[in-house]
């Protein structure tokens, strides 16, 4: 026996499924094609990154007559069954065996009556050859985009869902700390995102789906700026974005410090993005409007006669993510 690596139960699969189906069935879809590693992982719990490096799919029946069948690259189905708890795992040889082809017999075997199919058309794992190539398999069939009726299932996190999320801000805390340790004059951007990485992956943390972000100096400008070897001078000011992980789900930290002493200018312009998230927090709360909470964060920002500048979104929705990125 081999070990196995389950990051929920199968009760809590299974109720995701059977309300994907529901969601599904009630926008007039027959079958889902699903190709987004992110499906792949809520509804399934096959955890692995390469949807966007060899083509996967999950596909499955809105009846629920019959099981889901997972379809993974034979080098990769070992990943497969030691986090899904399907049984009915197919695999083909990169470059040598008709994928869309063996998506398409899946389909049909299914019970595909010429009804449409649900697919994640925004996925990063599905590039433009690839769908032309599902679409021609699949003829006459009318392939549809459910990126978000799919995405909208996670939005509502179940408990053990939030353990995973909140250990994943632990992480990211370790990374800060760590970061505040390793900056100081002298240091490369890359060696403190050595120290912030090795720190969070000694803690427990798993891969992230962005590459951490570091800037110093003239470079904090560029808004996802990852670090090069720029020697960090005193004063300068540095930027970071990164995320700890937990089981897949992100808890990401953004954090602007200064190496000593900042300039009275940079110290002010702090001032002013204190307070501007600290409006914005203000607002958070259940069933406020995001465009509100952006709104009180953009006001300290207004008074200091700085709007023009304010080129980033106040936050972003954070979750289940695999590369290229973590928003959700």
């Amino acid at each position: 026996m081999f070990p196995t690596y389950p990051s929920f139960t199968q009760a809590e699969h299974k109720d995701r499924l059977a309300r994907a189906r529901d969601k599904l069935k009630d926008s007039g879809f027959e079958v889902c094609v699903s190709v987004a590693p992110e499906t792949h992982y809520y509804l399934a719990g096959y955890d692995a990154w390469v949807g966007v490096n060899s083509p996967q799919a999950l596909v499955f029946s809105i009846s629920g007559e019959t099981e889901p069948t997972l379809i993974v690259r034979n080098v990769d189905t070992r990943l497969a069954t030691e986090t899904t708890w399907l049984s009915d795992i197919r695999n083909y040889q990169l470059f040598a065996d008709d994928f869309p082809g063996l998506v398409a017999g899946i389909v049909r075997e299914k019970g595909w009556t010429g009804g449409r199919i649900a697919m994640e058309l925004q996925s990063y794992a599905l590039n433009a050859a690839l769908f032309s190539e599902l679409a021609s398999a699949l003829k006459p069939a009318e392939i549809s985009d459910a990126t978000r009726l799919l995405g909208d299932l996670r939005v509502i996190k179940s408990e053990t869902e939030m353990c995973y999320v909140r250990e994943a801000a632990g992480y990211a805390n370790l990374g800060l700390d760590a970061a505040r340790e390793a900056l100081r004059a002298g240091a490369t951007e890359i060696e403190v995102a050595a120290a912030v990485e090795g720190t969070m992956r000694a803690a427990g943390s798993d891969y992230w789906a962005i590459p951490t972000e570091i800037s110093s100096g003239p470079r904090t400008p560029g808004g996802h700026a990852t670090p090069r070897h720029r020697v960090i001078a005193p004063g300068d000011i540095v930027h970071f974005e990164f995320a700890g992980v937990s089981h897949r789900y992100h808890a990401t930290a953004v954090h602007t410090m200064a190496c000593g002493t900042p300039s009275t200018r940079a110290a002010e312009l702090y001032e002013v993005a204190r307070a501007s998230l600290a409006a914005g927090v203000s607002q958070c709360h259940a069933g406020a409007w995001v465009a509100d909470i952006e709104e009180a964060s953009l006001e300290p920002i207004r008074v200091a006669g700085l709007e023009a500048y304010a080129n980033m979104r106040f936050g972003y929705g954070i979750g289940l993510a695999y590369p290229p990125v973590w928003l959700e």
